[in-house]
């Protein structure tokens, strides 16, 4: 059962137990804005939605998410760009 008082809204602990993340990873996530956090006094709150949406896309890209070249992360500006031999 959650403990936080705001509706929506899980703790680091409580997101790493509902994904199967580390909480080391889920402070990862914040920190690179992939989840949706706020910071209450020194404790990360995570949007519960925006996390399950989150490990929603990546189960979905299955082994694909270690792909560099993928277009969504072009799209992002993260990727990496391809060079054709030739």
């Amino acid at each position: 059962m959650a403990t936080t008082a705001i509706e929506g809204w899980i703790t680091v602990r409580e997101a790493a137990a509902l994904t199967d993340y580390t909480t080391a990873h889920i402070r990862y996530l914040t920190r690179k804005g992939r989840v949706e956090a706020r910071k209450t006094g020194r404790d990360w709150l995570i949007l519960r939605s925006s996390l399950l949406a989150y490990k929603a896309r990546m189960d979905t890209l299955g082994t694909q998410k270690h792909n560099p070249y993928r277009e969504d992360l072009d799209a992002e500006g993260r990727g990496r760009e391809r060079y054709d031999e030739g």
